[in-house]
């Protein structure tokens, strides 16, 4: 599946997106996150507070708890502010 991070969570992790290939325990976006900080210090740093991190799974937003069977594209990415 592909990977996308944006704002603060690519600029800590170095880059904009990537194909990923999670184990089959990894079954949530909650999973993919803690499987990601595992992979490197990058990784640790940008996802280590996972309750600052939405997501969405092929452009539709999901929770942690939302599973990743069949995604396309998962993207990672701050809370928006804005005016």
């Amino acid at each position: 599946m592909k990977v996308l991070y944006f704002a603060w969570v690519r600029e800590r992790i170095g880059k904009a997106e990537e194909v990923v290939d999670p184990p089959a325990a990894v079954r949530t976006v909650g999973d993919l996150i803690g499987w990601l900080a595992s992979r490197g210090e990058e990784y640790a740093n940008a996802f280590a507070s996972p309750k600052t991190i939405r997501a969405a799974i092929d452009h539709a937003h999901v929770r942690p708890e939302a599973a990743i069977a069949g995604a396309r594209e998962i993207a990672f990415f701050p809370p928006m502010t804005g005016g």
